[in-house]
């Protein structure tokens, strides 16, 4: 296929991308293309076919997609935060935010970790959060701990909670963010 895309085939990836995102959410990184198709209002699959090699490159767009909207999501609240506290509160904020604003996406990213996404993608996120632990224990601003566990220990808190929308729609955001940051204060104070 050619490189550069016309605003047409671009717009039309969109649509298939923003389908996709929806039925992902709703039933899984396997769901068919006649699924995406019927939710993109295409008149077949094999419109998702011409602009998507196969179900991996649709798969990894998605993916890459959600995650640069997520990025750019706590990016602007964690900007021009130093603090190695602020920050890791900056970004256990911007994730409930994420959460209320962008459910469906969060769901789907969940849905291709579980289902067929590379352990890269998670050690990635790991990576760059032990990141933030470890400058906050330098710093003084932490405790002692395993930062990459303590790493994995948050994420995976982040990722129950979005699982928890799923078994009870109406949670309590507000209450999931307090008792998301205390829990991140408790693991990571001094003493």
């Amino acid at each position: 296929m050619r490189t550069k895309r016309t605003l047409t085939e671009e717009a039309r990836r969109a649509q298939i991308v923003a389908a996709a995102i929806e039925v992902i959410a709703d039933s899984g990184a396997q769901a068919s293309f006649k699924v995406i198709a019927d939710r993109a209002g295409l008149s077949s699959t094999g419109l998702i076919s011409y602009h998507f090699a196969n179900r991996q490159d649709l798969i990894e767009e998605v993916g890459r997609q959600i995650l640069e909207t997520f990025g750019a999501f706590v990016l602007e609240r964690t900007d021009g935060v130093d603090a190695p506290a602020e920050v890791l509160h900056a970004f256990v904020a911007a994730n409930i935010a994420f959460l209320r604003t962008h459910r469906a996406h969060a769901a789907a990213l969940l849905r291709i970790k579980q289902d067929v996404a590379s352990a890269a993608l998670a050690l990635s996120d790991q990576s760059q959060l032990a990141d933030v632990l470890r400058r906050g224990q330098a710093s003084g601003a932490f405790g002692e701990f395993d930062a990459h566990l303590v790493a994995v220990f948050v994420l995976s808190v982040r990722d129950g909670i979005i699982r928890q929308l799923e078994l009870e729609p109406g949670l309590d955001l507000d209450a999931a963010a307090r008792e998301f940051a205390r829990l991140v204060d408790l693991t990571t104070s001094k003493g």
